[in-house]
């Protein structure tokens, strides 16, 4: 007789849920938004915008970065895949830098990365002045890698051409838009701060061209700020700036040597340079040890 012995009971396996594919990173970050920008020789620039796929009514948004103001412009298709929006020279675009954004719909606002920039007109422009004003707009990549606007309305406008820098003496050139240089023009080198009087500074050459010198020796140490004065002390007092080309920061690109002198005040280090907004200054610092040299903004 066969004896049956019972098996004992199993151990259930536990239920292991499926487990999903990992997702390459790539494939979690959608892909921004790219406009190439041209240029045109009165200051006007277009957007051509990537499609993005989404229907509804498309909004190319311009914001400024200090108070929020906002400039919207219809985008239409131009091409399969492609819209298109045009800022024309005519509509005001105050100084600042604007973000660019898209907005599809009622969605809200996607921040815009740079294509390709046709920036070729703006080289070497020398506009009419008709107007009584220079309007400047100069698209370029942030340092996050988005596109952003930089901005100048001026009017009139003094535009910083050749400098000439010397042992002693800055030469300055300029050309003027928006108002006529008179018999009475003179350049002021002004002391950014301090009770300081300007430096008074004879201007000579064949209208709207000019030019003038800056005597390094005759600066205290600090920060001076390059006006013109074209119809003289009843006219407008008019910053200096170097706007038209296609550089939207100037401070780091253009540079210039320094003058090594003794001026009125001891021994300095002199040299021109272009501020965060584009205005031409001269940085005087003292070269024995005094303290920090002044802030160059």
């Amino acid at each position: 007789m066969t004896t049956l012995v019972p098996r004992p009971p199993q151990p259930q396996q536990p239920s292991v849920p499926p487990q999903p594919v990992p997702r390459r990173a790539e494939e979690d970050t959608a892909v921004p938004p790219r406009a190439d920008c041209v240029a045109d020789s009165a200051g006007g620039l277009t957007f051509d915008v990537t499609e993005t796929g989404e229907s509804g009514a498309a909004l190319l948004v311009l914001r400024r970065r200090d108070d929020g103001a906002e400039v919207s412009l219809p985008l239409t298709p131009v091409s399969e895949g492609r819209l298109r929006a045009a800022l024309p020279s005519g509509v005001a675009l105050p100084e600042g830098r604007w973000d660019a954004y898209v907005r599809l719909a009622d969605g809200e606002p996607q921040r815009l990365v740079p294509g390709v920039n046709d920036l070729r007109s703006l080289v070497d422009r020398m506009p009419s002045g008709s107007l009584g004003h220079v309007a400047v707009r100069i698209p370029y990549a942030t340092k996050h890698g988005n596109l952003t606007v930089r901005s100048w309305l001026r009017a009139p406008h003094v535009e910083a051409g050749e400098l000439h820098v010397g042992e002693r003496v800055l030469e300055v050139r300029g050309r003027v838009y928006g108002v006529a240089l008179g018999p009475d023009a003179y350049a002021e080198v002004s002391p950014r701060g301090g009770d300081t009087a300007p430096l008074r500074a004879e201007v000579t050459g064949d209208a709207p061209d000019f030019r003038f010198d800056v005597p390094y020796d005759e600066l205290a140490e600090g920060v001076w700020d390059l006006w013109l004065r074209p119809a003289g002390q009843a006219g407008p007092r008019v910053r200096l700036a170097r706007l038209l080309d296609d550089v939207a920061d100037k401070k780091a690109i253009f540079t210039y040597p320094k003058a090594e002198l003794r001026g009125a005040h001891g021994p300095v280090e002199a040299h021109p340079y272009y501020t965060v907004d584009n205005d031409l200054s001269v940085a005087v610092t003292a070269r024995s040890p005094k303290g920090p040299a002044p802030k160059t903004s």
